[in-house]
């Protein structure tokens, strides 16, 4: 396929510039400890400082695949399908998760929120980033919201994102993985002295997996 015609694709939504897909129980957020199959997109330049995935960043690193393909594979696994990034709203997301969903797969997405919604999905995870906001859309329709807390200023960007959030959206507070001694006491007492908010934890590092 020529690079025109591949673009094209790509900007369709038939291909996706696919980073990795894995096998795994998921880690974070209201889903914690449940099986999923998790597809990578590359893409994102929403650029934070603290990302643990920064080769998915630049697109181009990461070979256009069919949606078919990826489809195909998810569906030996998994009844969940978790779309992640990267940020996978960069790319439109409705003929990916039309294919998933005929194939009688539940599909989640994990992200920031930065580019407005597309695809069909039965979980959004919004975790908002402060240089790259996210659109109403997401804001909207997101069924969890997950802060993650480097320092104590991100408790008050925490708290202006959940005023924006629908009121039907699971509070969480996760900490930055590098900053997790010093901030977990904090979010523990915050979490405690506002109830609303859960705690959010990366297991699956705890736990050494994908």
């Amino acid at each position: 396929m020529l690079k025109k015609e591949l673009q094209i694709a790509v900007e369709k939504g038939v291909m996706l510039p696919l980073m990795e897909e894995f096998y795994t129980i998921q880690g974070e957020g209201y889903h914690t400890g449940t099986a999923a199959y998790f597809i990578r997109v590359g893409g994102c330049d929403v650029g934070c400082h603290w990302c643990d995935v920064k080769e998915s960043w630049n697109a181009e690193l990461h070979p256009p695949t069919a949606i078919e393909t990826i489809v195909e594979n998810a569906k030996k696994y998994a009844n969940t399908v978790v779309v992640t990034g990267g940020e996978p709203l960069t790319w439109d997301m409705g003929p990916l998760t039309q294919e998933l969903k005929e194939k009688d797969l539940k599909v989640h997405i994990e992200t920031s929120g930065a580019y407005p919604l597309s695809g069909t999905w039965d979980w959004i995870t919004l975790s908002p980033k402060k240089n790259k906001l996210p659109t109403q859309t997401v804001y909207d329709n997101a069924n969890e919201l997950k802060v993650i807390v480097y320092n104590k200023h991100d408790f008050i960007f925490a708290e202006e994102q959940a005023e924006k959030v629908n009121k039907n959206a699971i509070l969480f507070l996760q900490p930055e993985w590098s900053k997790k001694e010093a901030m977990t006491p904090l979010i523990v007492d915050y979490v405690m002295n506002n109830p609303k908010w859960r705690v959010s934890l990366q297991t699956h590092k705890y736990l050494n997996i994908p």
